[in-house]
């Protein structure tokens, strides 16, 4: 399986990383280091997140890291990586239906 990032997926994680690097650059470095990680484990487990309860389909997953949401769909040879959310923000259903 492989993993397709999303665009909005890799702007989100730049700008919570750049907001993390504010004050201290090197938790910004592990926090990206560990969202790829996670994501990257999901090419062996890719049912290991729970079902995004917005939405309530079972192909639209997440992962949960500190305090984001990481949402992902599992299709048939890949694993799309939709968006990363701090999990207090509301999430847009068309973010992960589009």
């Amino acid at each position: 399986m492989r993993i397709i990032w999303s665009p909005l997926a890799v702007d989100r994680v730049s700008a919570i990383a750049e907001y993390i690097a504010h004050d201290n650059p090197t938790a910004a470095e592990n926090w990206i280091n560990t969202v790829f990680t996670k994501v990257e484990q999901l090419k062996s487990f890719p049912e290991s997140g729970r079902i995004v309860p917005e939405t309530n389909f079972q192909n639209i997953r997440e992962l949960i890291y500190s305090n984001y949401r990481i949402i992902y769909r599992i299709e048939e040879k890949q694993i799309s990586v939709l968006t990363v959310r701090h999990g207090k923000q509301i999430l847009p259903v068309n973010e992960v239906l589009a």
